[in-house]
């Protein structure tokens, strides 16, 4: 019996969910800082810098106040910022530098379970990502990882960013679904309940250290979701895949 009856695609928050961005950033920025002589600056710290003007940037173009605008485009903004928070000033790096390491978001790696736990679903269910990120840096990712998604709809396709109500119910409309035959797998609650509040099906999976070992955020379920799982793989035996 599956935890989703009548679910026939499954889509995918990445970031944090499928991929773990902290670690992938700080490895990439690690390199990046210690040629431009500042090795001194933490890494994971700078990674969490760098996200933290995520959320933000996106609300400039959520609430109206600038046109839609990719994340690849956001994330360099955004960079140039974190680095001049770091002493660092991006005119005296190199277009090619600065865009090596914006491209850190194309190279996460996934979660240790989540290209396991994915081949065990496609079978039975259609899977793509539902992320604010754009299709490139998704099709990328996926390409160097070899994450098996079915299609790849970024948020170009919605032309709206989590957690827009658009943004789930034009992935459904995109897939030729109602919004109750999606799902979608998450491990960030508030994700999960705007796409409940726009139809979608939802799936909670626990990603303890997204944040770090001391994380405070999404330590657990925090609302009724139709599945909860421990990981992809404990989905996939939810889901009687």
């Amino acid at each position: 019996m599956s935890a989703l009856p009548g679910v026939k695609a499954l889509v995918f928050d990445t970031f944090g969910t499928v991929v773990d961005w902290r670690n992938g950033i700080a490895r990439d920025a690690k390199t990046f800082l210690a040629r431009h002589g500042r090795g001194d600056i933490d890494a994971h710290a700078f990674a969490d810098a760098w996200r933290r003007r995520y959320q933000p940037a996106m609300e400039a173009v959520r609430s109206g106040a600038r046109p839609f605008t990719r994340l690849d485009v956001l994330h360099r903004e955004n960079l140039d910022g974190v680095l001049a928070d770091h002493g660092i000033d991006p005119a005296g790096i190199t277009a090619a530098e600065l865009d090596w390491l914006n491209r850190a978001w194309h190279r996460l790696d996934p979660w240790p379970d989540a290209i396991p736990g994915l081949l065990r679903m496609r079978p039975k269910h259609f899977l793509a990502p539902l992320s604010n990120g754009n299709i490139l840096l998704l099709a990328n990712m996926a390409k160097r990882a070899g994450i098996p998604w079915d299609a790849i709809l970024g948020a170009e396709a919605a032309q709206a960013y989590k957690p827009q109500p658009e943004s789930y119910t034009r992935t459904a409309e995109i897939l030729g679904l109602a919004p109750g035959e999606v799902a979608l797998v998450a491990a960030h609650n508030g994700d999960l309940a705007a796409a409940r509040r726009a139809g979608l099906k939802t799936a909670f999976v626990l990603r303890a250290t997204e944040h770090g070992p001391n994380q405070t955020t999404d330590t657990h379920a925090e609302q009724d979701w139709e599945a909860v799982a421990s990981s992809f793989e404990d989905l996939a035996d939810r889901l009687g895949c």
